[in-house]
Order: structure tokens, then sequence, then C-alpha cells
């Protein structure tokens, strides 16, 4: 069996609570800007002990509302500064937070806080409690709801106003580090959430031991980030969390249609982001190249950038050529990337898919090292990460400090350490099915290398086994097939089938643009370019590229384009951008049909 375990680097405090990671913060570094907030074209600081203040003054109000210590509350909010001030808030009061995905449907809300057992909720907007209204009268628990656009937060800060300091004090003290934390509800990628158990010690001592693996991030002159990845999830909740032990300044854009003028004011040091992401920041630029009639150079460029950054790696010299024309592009194109993502990024932490070498490669000849890591919402987020010192492209890094990574059966990747989750919530059975000899089971299949760095080649539950008994990972062709400009998503199918086959849609954000380059009505409809023969040529390319890195047996034969799209709103994408993949069966169980029904020629893979 093959494990790697890397031991602790700070020495683990069973007696610390998240509130610590603050108060040691304020007791550090009391003026610093631990974040900003949006005013008018530019950001205004709010130092640590201002924060710390805010935060107690709503404790205080949580209290006077009738919140006791261990009584969880619903929060369903988009991401922004109050994000963090409400979660620290309820840490003061002894409470814990249940995140709710802004996008959650009125089912979904009932099922997190009827599970949960919440005994009140803070919802965002107007239409934000819209939702909650229409199953308000399912949740008899729920004795307080709050707005936070109808001024919730001055509110309770007002009628806090006479709790004493004393008792935000002795609350916050009164969780040690095996007590629960939060209760965050997995994403539902496989069916109906399940409510994860995360303790006070998952984020203190990840905190703690992943700022020193870190440290290159977090101690950049003016570290800063700028989340706009959503905090419900483990992912940013942690970055939240780990910024605040760190000293990091962090900014919110929750509308990432004005992501690219947000980095241009916040100039952030660091980014957290999933690879579809970075594959936007990359189609977008290939695409208005193209339309400037520059599409050669930038391809040009491109190459460059991921020769240069391959040679590197492999400690190669570069030819004379290369730095030449690497220079050049530098100025014609890198440059003018890194001022759209606001000119001081220096490292991007990327996870929740596999984001190519491709991708990686061209953003590290910009002057960006792509930090890929992996992690699941039972482990706290990270189990593993590159390290700026220490980083293979392609891979998603080695274990971090205090967590414990090995290969079980059929390769499936487990994981023990200070980040695995205490538990499900009210479900003993699914914990016991999770946990092997202490190592918690997480249904991803990956590989090591000699030197420990893991990479991820599947999932095990996805993993389509054709009629021929063929094993094929599906997500080994659909990430190529995902990064053309063109397409949205993508699922492979062929599970007991004769071949392997794939549904595909349409990128109706960057569909125009490349509509437009080629000759063709910008404005063409979604279903109308699913069955044009220029759209579908380009798709045939994506998906021979990715055939290109399979054997003929695992190759994609025939594919269909849907004339619709699937995002979080249709209920076949998580809020992280996954796939949902049992849910889009299900819903096109009669296009993955007509796959195996209906001959057609869309390949030049041969039938044989």
């Amino acid at each position: 069996m093959v494990q790697f375990e890397v031991p602790a680097v700070i020495p683990a405090d069973p007696q610390a609570n998240i509130t610590d990671l603050l108060a040691d913060r304020v007791d550090k570094t009391p003026n610093l800007a631990l974040f900003s907030i949006p005013s008018g074209d530019g950001w205004s600081d709010v130092t640590a002990a201002d924060f710390q203040s805010a935060v107690i003054a709503l404790a205080k109000g949580f209290v006077a509302a009738g919140i006791e210590p261990g009584d969880k509350v619903g929060f369903l909010a988009r991401t922004t500064y109050e994000w963090s001030l409400v979660d620290f808030a309820l840490f003061y009061a002894g409470a814990v937070m249940v995140p709710i995905y802004e996008t959650s449907s009125p089912s979904q809300i009932q099922w997190i806080l009827e599970d949960s057992g919440a005994i009140a909720v803070m919802v965002e907007s107007a239409e934000h409690f819209a939702r909650l209204d229409e199953v308000r009268g399912e949740l008899p628990l729920i004795r307080e709801t709050w707005q936070l656009h109808l001024g919730a937060i001055d509110d309770l800060t007002a009628q806090g106003a006479d709790i004493e300091d004393a008792e935000i004090q002795r609350r916050r003290g009164l969780a040690n580090g095996d007590d629960i934390a939060t209760l965050i509800y997995t994403s539902g990628s496989t069916g109906r959430p399940k409510g994860c158990v995360l303790t006070h010690s998952n984020f203190v001592e990840l905190s703690r031991n992943s700022a020193k693996a870190l440290d290159a991030v977090v101690t950049t002159p003016g570290a800063s980030t700028l989340l706009f990845i959503t905090t419900a999830h483990v992912f940013a909740r942690f970055i939240s969390i780990l910024n605040i032990h760190a000293g990091v300044r962090t900014g919110h854009q929750p509308d990432t249609k004005q992501l690219l003028p947000a980095l241009g004011s916040f100039k952030p040091t660091f980014l957290l982001a999933v690879p579809r992401v970075f594959e936007k920041v990359y189609n977008s630029a290939e695409q208005k190249a193209e339309a400037g009639g520059k599409g050669k150079i930038f391809r040009a460029a491109a190459a460059a950038a991921v020769e240069h950054s391959t040679l590197l790696e492999e400690g190669k010299k570069i030819p004379f050529g290369l730095k030449l024309r690497f220079a050049l592009f530098d100025k014609l194109v890198y440059g003018k990337l890194r001022e759209a993502m606001g000119g001081n990024v220096v490292y991007a932490i990327s996870g929740s898919a596999p984001l190519g070498p491709r991708l990686g490669h061209f953003f590290h000849s910009l002057g960006v090292v792509i930090l890929e890591g992996y992690g699941l919402t039972e482990t706290t987020a990270p189990a593993t990460v590159n390290l700026a010192d220490k980083a293979k492209i392609g891979t998603v890094g080695p274990a971090l400090p205090g967590v414990g990574v090995r290969l079980g059966e059929a390769d499936e990747i487990e994981v023990r350490g200070i980040n695995v989750f205490k538990e499900y919530w009210n479900n003993p059975e699914a914990t016991a099915e999770a946990f092997h000899d202490g190592w918690f089971r997480t249904g991803d299949i990956g590989s090591f290398d000699d030197e420990g760095f893991l990479t991820i080649t599947g999932r095990k539950k996805e993993i389509i086994v054709t009629a021929g008994g063929k094993n094929v990972a599906p997500a080994a062709l659909e990430d190529p097939i995902r990064a053309n400009p063109i397409v949205g998503q993508v699922v492979v199918v062929g599970d007991q089938r004769p071949f392997i086959g794939a549904l595909v849609t349409l990128d109706s954000e960057m569909l125009p643009t490349w509509l437009a380059n080629n000759g063709l009505p910008a404005d063409m409809p979604l279903a109308e370019a699913a069955t044009n023969d220029a759209v579908r040529a380009e798709v045939q390319r994506a998906v021979d590229t990715a055939n290109g890195r399979v054997s003929r047996a695992e190759s994609i034969r025939k594919f269909t384009i849907l004339p619709s799209e699937w995002t979080e709103a249709s209920g076949h994408l998580t809020p992280k951008l996954s796939i949902k993949r049992n849910v889009i069966m299900a819903d096109f169980a009669d296009d993955v049909a007509r796959i195996y029904d209906e001959p057609t020629a869309t390949t030049t893979v041969p039938l044989g």
C-alpha cells in the first residue's frame, strides 16, 4: 500500500478554537488591514482590531436574540465581507453556523435547516428570503429570521448593546478543539447532501500548519486575495479563516461579471479559483485576440509560454530563440494578461477539478504560479497542495503537514490527519461506511510519484465499464474537451455499452465571440448552434484532442450537442461548478439512448 504522511510542524493545541485565531491576530497586529470593503471606485480597509470589535458587537446581538451556545444558525448569502463578520460573530457567541449555498432551491434550504436542527436563519436579500418563505411553514424549529438587506446587522448590534463583554469572552472560550465548529452540507453531486461535522481543531490546526506550508503565499509583501467563489463552500471558508490567522487582507466580489474591474482596483497577490475560471481567462483572451486579428500571435505566444515553462520545470536550458520569442510575447501578450488580473498576482490556488498541464504552464509563464490542490468538504478543504518551493504542474501536490494520504483498494485515495472531519451529522451508517481503519475513504482514485506528489485519475463511482469490459475514467476525456472555448460542460457515457459516447453543452458566454470570429451570426440561438456544421466541427476537434490521450477502446466514438445549458439553476451543476452526473444521466437518458440507437458520422475515430 502506497502511503505518504507528513508530520505536523505546529504542535497541536486541543483547547484552542477558531476565535483564538482572531484574538491572536489582533494581539500581534491590531492595525493591520484584514479586510477591504468596496467603497466607490476603491476599497476601504478594516483593521484586525476594528473587525474584532464588530464581531463582538454582533455576537452580543445574537446573545440578546436568544442564541445559546451550541445552537445552529443557518446562513444564506453571497460572498461578501458580511459573510466573515457573521461567521466569527457566531463563533464568539458559541453558536454553530450552517452555511447554505446562495443558489439553493427551497427544498434544499428546507432539508439543510431541518436536518441540522437549526433554530434561526439569516439570509442576505429579499430574493433569498422568498425561497426560505416557501418552506418556512415546514420548519417549526426556526424561531428567528434575519435579512441583511433590511439592516439585520445594525439591528442585532443595537439589540445587544446591554450584553457585557465578559459574557462574550465566556462564550467564545466554551468550545475546545474537538467541539463542532460548523456543519457544512456536501454539494450533493452524488445524491442528497450530507452534513459534515467539522471541528474547531480541523480549522485551527489546518490553518496553523498550512500557513507554514504556504508561507511564501501568505507572507508575500502586502499579501491579499479577492474572493469570488462562494464562501458557503469549504474551500473559500477555509481560506477566509486562514487569512485571518496569517494576516492576509481579504476582499470580496460576489458578481463574477465585475471580477476583472475588481481585480484591477484591488490588485491581489494571490487568487483562489476553480479551473473553469482559468479556462475562461485563457479562452476569453484567445477569442479577443482572434477578433482583433491577432489570433495567430496569441496562439504562438501560448505555445511559447507552455514550452518555456516546461523546460524550466524539467531543469533544461532555454534555447536562445525561445528566449527572444518569450521576451517579445511578454510585452505583447503576457504583460497585458497580468495587468488584467490586477498586476500583482504571484500565486493562484486551484482546486475542485483538474487544471491540466497546458493551463498550468501557460499561467506559470505569465508569472503566476498555480498551486493545484486536492481536498473535499470532509477534509476541511485541502489534504494535498503544491507549494511555492515544491510544485509539479499536473499534480495536486504532496500532503500538507499533519496529513496522511494513501492509496487503498483499487487505488482509492484515503486520508487521515488534522483536517479530517468528525462524522456525518445524524448519519452513523454513512460515517462508518466512509472510514477504513481510521482513514477517510474519499471515493477518488489517484497515483503517487516517488516524491509523494498525488495525481487524481478519476472518481471510483464514476468509472465506466464498457460492454467489452474496458474501465474508463470520464475525467481523462472530459477535462480536455471542456477546455475548448465553446464547450460549456461534457459528460462521458458508455457504462455497459459497446463504446464510449458523450453529451456536450455549449458555453453561451463564449459562443457569440467564437461565432463572430468564424464568420457566423453572433446572435445564433443555442439550439441552432447545436446543429451547426462549423460548431460541430469545432467540438469534434476538442473530442479528437481528448481521444488522442487515451487508447482506442477508451475513445469517444459519438457525441451529442444539447440545445440547452447545465447550470446551478437547472440543477445540473454544484455551486463549485462540478457536474451532478447522476442527475444529468436521469434527465438526459433519452439523449444517451439515442447515441447508441442512431447511426451517425460525428467522429473521425473509425468504428472498425
